[in-house]
């Protein structure tokens, strides 16, 4: 059973990362950002999270922040950590891997491409419990075992401690079937230091942890997916905004302005179809898990 992770520096081969996230499931990559980078990020970030609600589920913390749309907020520094070599690298070699259709008698190879799925910026609070255990793909239904469709890393912005809410990770789970529940005792927290990140493909199970120290945990999370996980006709671009407005609401929702269970196509964590109405800064004021028909 593995209990610590490992622990590599930016100037590691790309060989070494990608062979830990197969094996393991997870590494964690020192010095990910640099200080500028970082002290950015926590300057960009700050005064959203702190206008941010509290979740109204335990899912999402009742004591923890969270804020998205993280290219808008900081789109300088957000492209300093999507390029960082080891983590877009260890995307294209896990995630892009060629396949084949046939067109009449013509065998063609298709290699798809990736994107940025999901952001966001996490603050767990004093008195914050465990998040439940979960796998990050089943945001897209996904089957294990199997290859996998996310790459996912979570940079720290400041210390994590196994007392403060660093990341829970389950080594090697990202090998288990359906059918295995996990458990905490399987555990091992993704302690690093702020500018460090934890990097994991989606089937691994892992969760916030509690913080029971007097100081708040801040990390900002990037998930890169497979390309052909999206609408074949990006129908965001291809219909004006002012035109949607003017729909029914189920078009609205078959147009893609709709959260799919259990949370794809969601804004700062809220159902799309709500800003068509309110602006993205009320989104995020918003408690979550409130009704989003409210």
């Amino acid at each position: 059973m593995v209990t610590e992770l490992t622990h590599v520096n930016r100037a590691a081969p790309l060989d070494a990362v990608v062979g830990a996230l197969e094996r393991d499931g997870a590494v964690i990559v020192e010095d990910f950002v640099d200080a500028e980078t970082l002290v950015g990020l926590r300057a960009d970030l700050g005064s959203g999270l702190e206008a941010a609600g509290y979740s109204e589920s335990g899912y999402d913390g009742q004591k923890t922040k969270r804020l998205s749309s993280l290219f808008h907020r900081s789109p300088r520094h957000m492209t300093s950590v999507v390029l960082q070599p080891q983590f877009l690298g260890a995307a294209r070699r896990l995630l892009q891997r060629p396949t084949h259709m046939w067109i009449g008698k013509v065998r063609m190879d298709v290699t798809p491409s990736i994107q940025v799925s999901f952001t966001q910026a996490i603050r767990i609070d004093p008195g914050q419990g465990r998040q439940p255990l979960h796998r990050d793909d089943a945001m897209h239904l996904w089957r294990h075992p199997g290859p996998p469709c996310r790459l996912q890393l979570m940079l720290a912005l400041t210390d994590f401690t196994a007392a403060n809410g660093a990341t829970l990770v389950i080594p090697g789970s990202h090998h288990w079937d359906d059918e295995r529940a996990p458990t905490y005792a399987e555990t091992v927290p993704a302690v690093m230091p702020a500018g460090s990140a934890l990097l994991w493909p989606g089937g691994v199970y892992h969760g916030g942890g509690a913080n029971t120290t007097a100081e708040s945990r801040h990390s900002l999370s990037v998930a890169l997916d497979l390309g052909n996980l999206r609408q074949e006709e990006n129908q965001y671009l291809a219909v004006p905004r002012e035109t949607v407005q003017q729909l029914p609401e189920e078009v609205q929702r078959l147009l893609g302005w709709d959260r799919c269970p259990p949370g794809l196509g969601q804004v700062e964590t809220q159902d799309p179809l709500l800003l068509l109405e309110r602006t993205q800064q009320e989104l995020s004021a918003r408690p979550r898990g409130a009704n989003p028909l409210s």
